[in-house]
C-alpha cells in the first residue's frame, strides 16, 4: 500500500510542476518581467534560438498568446522609439551601450528621454503611430538588437 501512494504522490508533484511550467503569468508580472506587448509566442521561440537564458525564455512563454494562423502571426514595425529616463540611464548600462554603440544601425529607431520613464520599446506602425511597448529594461543589449532586426523593418524598405 505504501509503493501505491509513493507512486501517486510522485505523479501528483509531477502534475503540479508541469502545470506550472505551462502557466501564464498576469499582464503586470510580464510587464515586470520585460514583456508588455511582446504577445506572440512564434517570438518567444525565436527569442530562444538567439538568447541562451532558458529562465527568459520561460518567462517570455508564460506571457505570449499562441499565434494565429494569419498574416499578423510575424509583424514587423516600421520604426520604434526607445524611450528612457536620462536620470536613471545610469542604472542601465545595457541600454547605455546599445544608444552609443549599436543605435546608428538602425536609423528608423528614435532615442527619446521622458523623466521618471523605465526603458521602453515603442513600437511604430507604418504611419509612425505607437502600436506596441515593450519594456526593456532587464535585456542585454544583444536581446535588443536582435529582437530590433527582427521586428523593425530596415530602413531601405521604408
Amino acid at each position: 500500500m505504501c509503493y501505491y501512494t509513493m507512486v501517486l504522490v510522485l505523479l501528483f508533484a509531477f502534475f503540479i510542476c508541469f502545470a506550472q511550467a505551462d502557466q501564464h503569468l498576469s499582464t503586470k508580472e510580464c510587464e515586470n518581467l520585460g514583456f508588455t506587448g511582446l504577445a506572440l509566442c512564434s517570438d518567444c521561440h525565436t527569442f530562444a534560438e538567439y538568447i541562451k537564458d532558458q529562465e527568459l525564455v520561460s518567462d517570455c512563454l508564460k506571457c505570449c498568446s499562441e499565434d494565429s494562423d494569419d498574416a499578423t502571426s510575424k509583424v514587423i514595425y516600421s520604426g520604434a522609439i526607445l524611450e528612457v529616463c536620462m536620470r536613471k540611464l545610469v542604472f542601465y548600462p545595457e541600454i547605455v551601450g546599445f544608444i552609443e554603440e549599436e543605435k546608428d544601425k538602425f536609423p528608423t529607431v528614435k532615442v527619446q528621454y521622458a523623466f521618471n520613464s523605465p526603458p521602453k520599446l515603442i513600437m511604430l506602425d507604418d504611419d509612425g503611430k505607437p502600436k506596441e511597448t515593450i519594456r526593456v529594461d532587464n535585456w542585454k543589449r544583444e536581446h535588443i538588437l536582435q529582437f530590433l532586426r527582427e521586428k523593425v523593418k530596415p530602413s531601405s524598405d521604408i
